[in-house]
């Protein structure tokens, strides 16, 4: 198993990154909370990472905390939450936001993420109260503090561009993206600052 992989940014688009670790290229799946904390290719980072194995593929999954990542690995054992439904959770919503969402029954924020129905909400709220605890929310500092960039990308079509793909690989439909885009200022800002403005208006 790997627990974690340390090394320099080539390539992210979200949901996908590519970390170059001692000259070996790793794709990792990542949640837009872990692209938040990303800088610009050339940054050096620190990935907790989850190897989902199937009959077709090896996944990895990659996340800036170890909080984000025993959530998800809580998230995909409940019945009908698979690892990509993980990875839109914790996209679309914080640790605390999830857990908060859990202690108070609140299925009204769930269901507003994409691919939760009320039935998933419900059994999300069910079959993971016993699974939360003081460790989901605690301060949780890695081996190696991703850095962060103020930069954004000037081209503010093509980071729109790339923001659509990105929540389309999320799970939403594309007809709910662009309604989504348009209801947001783009201008200016790069792809995950557009990834980030409209799941908070979604939110």
């Amino acid at each position: 198993m790997i627990g974690f992989l340390r090394g320099t940014l080539v390539y992210k688009q979200p949901p996908l990154l590519l970390l170059d670790v001692g000259g070996v290229g790793y794709e990792v799946n990542a949640p837009m909370t872990t692209f938040y904390e990303l800088g610009n290719a050339g940054s050096e980072l620190t990935l907790f990472t989850h190897l989902a194995v199937s009959d077709s593929a090896h996944t990895l999954y990659g996340f800036s905390s170890r909080s984000e990542r025993r959530l998800f690995r809580a998230l995909i054992k409940v019945s009908g939450v698979g690892p990509r439904l993980g990875l839109t959770i914790l996209s679309g919503i914080s640790v605390d936001g999830f857990a908060r969402c859990v202690q108070f029954e609140d299925t009204a924020t769930l269901v507003k993420l994409p691919g939760i129905g009320k039935k998933t909400a419900e059994r999300l709220v069910i079959e993971m109260r016993d699974k939360l605890d003081d460790d989901f929310t605690a301060a949780d500092p890695g081996p190696g503090e991703p850095q962060t960039d103020g930069q954004t990308d000037g081209n503010s079509r093509q980071a729109e561009g790339e923001a659509y793909g990105a929540l389309i690989a999320l799970g939403y439909k594309p007809a709910e993206v662009s309604r989504m885009l348009k209801n947001v200022e783009t201008d200016g800002l790069s792809t995950e600052d557009i990834i980030r403005t409209v799941l908070k208006a979604a939110s």
